[in-house]
Parts: structure tokens; C-alpha cells; sequence
């Protein structure tokens, strides 16, 4: 991707999202492969055995793909707003006989080191990096071993931090699940994509992917016109054959809860985040404080227990803006719709 899609071996210039805690799954990055184009696996939230287990699923199957990680940037929180935030919430726990004072205030790095070992011990085409910019060393090595190299920006001044990546991933708000932003104590600007890879190429030469809010074939038509060399999509995905997005996520996606929109909420981790609003956004949204990954932590037992009862309410539904073009049919069908009229 240092010039093209084609740098990869790709026929079409889309990529499927790399969606942590389940939604994208070895097949789904595989089915991407199908469509021309290639997946990124989600490293975040995984142990390091898991991710190599994915990693070599998918390379089993001889296709392009990559790998995302979560680099570390904590929004660390106090313990007096951690137990603050948990006695707030401990009434919807209560529903599954949770207590949320049990949960220690966990503020990890996502086991970063093990992850970056296993990448250059063996390496994989594409990785990329969201959250935060890995240290210099980190991208020599991986570069050193054959690897491209990712950044997930969401502003100009990102941009230019991250100039020593191979490529961009330029962001907009309109993505689902969590902001790339490099601040995640302010909420990135709400600026149309096309605006952002606009001012995003003004200071920086490197190649752009745009992501956000693509959901259609004139979206990623007008995405390439703007000067990015692939579309990245995620939300139109998860309710596709291959996605590992639970059950009640994708039926809130067919059939979503309250007003049928999205908002970015830090509700759910203490990270900003978009999601479809549902009864947890509307209540505690201007409640939840900064605070990632701790509140990750917190409320994760309460939303797999929510996701397993089929309780949209008190789920993180991750939804970018485009979340109504999402269909029930395979991956690979989807993406080759999306770039059929290029």
C-alpha cells in the first residue's frame, strides 16, 4: 500500500474494518480476501494466543490481510470516580446478579509487548495501530521484517504525528465502535470524510485509507475521488454471514432500539465511542467519566451478560452512521457491491 491497493495484491480498493471484541472474525477477513480486496484482524481486547490462532487461520488460507493493536494511550481514572461510576451502574447489574464493587480498577496495556513480539516473530503484511502512535523502534522493526505500517489518524495535526507510518488510516466521527483519536478526552470533530482526507493530504504525502460512515457504493466512489487509494468499512459488515457481532447487536441493527440514531458516548468504556442510542446512552451518557480502559473493564460483564439475554438496552451497539445499510447476506457479496461501479 506504499503507492496502491495493487502494492498488496488487491483487485478492488476496499478493506473490512479490523472490529475488536468479536465482530470480525478469521472468516470474515478471508471473505474480504474473495471480494479483492482484505481484512484486518482486531488484535484488541484478545490474548496474544488467541490473535495467533486467528493469524494463522487466515494465513492458512493464502490472502492478504492485517493486523490491528490497540496502542497503548490510557485515559486513566481515580478511584474515587471508578467506584463513583460502578455504584451508578450497580442497579443495572443487579438485573444479572453482578456486583460491579467487585471488579478491580484495571488500567492494562492490552498486552502490547507480547503482541508486537509475535508480529515480528511472525510477521504479517499489514499491521496497523489505533488509540495511540507505537514507539519509532516498534515501526522500524516491523518495517525491518517486511511488515507495512498503519496509522489510524483523525485530524490533521494526528497526521502529522504519525508521519513515519507507511500509510494512513484517516477516521472519521461518523465510524462505528470507538474513535481512533489520539485525545480521547475530547470528541473528535464531527467532520464530513471527505472534508477530513481533504485536509488530512494538505499535510501529508503518505497514502490515505478513508473510514467512516462508508456504507455505500457512491460513498466509497467518493471517497477514492477525494484522493484515498481504499475505503475501509466495518458497521455495513456485522450483520454479514461471516461476522462474529452478537446476536442481539445485529438484530438491534436490523431493527434499532428508541430513535432509531447514533451518538458517540463514552458510556460504556470511558472512551468516545459511536453506538446506537438505546436505554444505557440515554442514561448515563453525560454521566460517565474519562476513563479507558478501566471502564472497559467495568461494564464488560455487564454487557456480555446483556448480549447473551438479548437485551439491546444495556448493550454496546456499535454503529457507524451508515448502520441501516448493514444486510444479512455474505461478506463478500456486500464488498463486491460496494465497488461494483468503479
Amino acid at each position: 500500500m506504499t503507492t496502491r491497493p495493487a502494492a498488496l495484491g488487491l483487485s478492488s480498493p476496499i478493506l473490512a474494518a479490523p472490529m475488536a471484541g468479536g465482530a470480525t472474525t478469521p472468516r470474515l477477513v478471508i471473505a474480504a480476501a474473495a471480494a479483492g480486496g482484505a481484512g484486518l484482524l482486531a488484535g484488541g481486547y484478545q490474548s496474544p494466543e488467541a490473535l495467533a490462532r486467528q493469524i494463522a487461520e487466515v494465513r492458512a488460507a493464502s490472502v492478504p490481510f492485517g493486523v490491528n493493536l490497540f496502542a497503548p494511550n490510557p485515559v486513566p481514572i481515580d478511584p474515587a470516580g471508578y467506584a463513583a461510576y460502578a455504584r451508578l451502574l450497580q442497579p443495572e447489574a443487579d438485573r444479572y446478579d453482578l456486583d460491579l464493587a467487585g471488579i478491580p480498577r484495571t488500567e492494562d496495556d492490552d498486552g502490547w509487548r507480547d503482541k508486537i513480539d509475535l508480529l515480528l516473530d511472525a510477521p504479517v503484511p499489514v499491521v496497523t495501530f489505533t488509540f495511540g502512535l507505537p514507539d519509532p523502534a516498534v515501526i522500524g522493526a516491523l518495517r525491518a521484517a517486511g511488515t507495512l505500517v498503519g496509522q489510524t489518524v483523525t485530524s490533521p495535526d494526528e497526521a502529522r504525528r504519525a508521519a513515519n507510518a507507511d500509510f494512513l488510516v484517516v477516521q472519521a466521527a461518523a465510524a462505528g465502535g470507538h474513535s481512533g483519536t489520539l485525545t480521547p478526552g475530547w470528541t473528535p470533530a464531527d467532520i464530513p470524510l471527505g472534508e477530513l482526507v481533504h485536509a488530512v493530504a494538505r499535510v501529508s504525502g503518505l497514502p490515505l485509507v478513508a473510514a467512516g460512515g462508508i456504507a455505500t457504493a457512491d460513498a466509497v466512489a467518493d471517497a477514492l475521488r477525494v484522493g484515498a487509494v481504499a475505503a475501509m468499512v466495518g458497521t455495513v459488515l456485522l450483520r454479514s454471514d461471516e461476522s462474529g457481532a452478537s446476536k442481539t447487536h445485529q438484530a438491534a441493527l436490523a431493527d434499532p432500539p428508541g430513535d432509531r440514531r447514533t451518538v458517540v458516548t463514552r458510556a460504556f468504556t470511558g472512551r468516545p465511542a459511536r453506538a446506537l442510542v438505546n436505554a444505557f446512552t440515554r442514561r448515563y451518557d453525560r454521566l460517565a467519566p474519562a476513563g479507558y480502559p478501566a471502564l472497559h473493564h467495568l461494564t464488560g460483564p455487564l454487557r456480555k451478560a446483556a448480549a447473551a439475554a438479548g437485551d439491546a438496552g444495556r448493550l454496546h451497539l456499535w454503529a457507524g452512521t451508515g448502520f441501516r445499510h448493514a444486510s444479512a447476506e455474505p461478506a463478500a457479496d456486500i464488498l463486491g457491491r460496494l465497488v461494483a461501479n468503479l
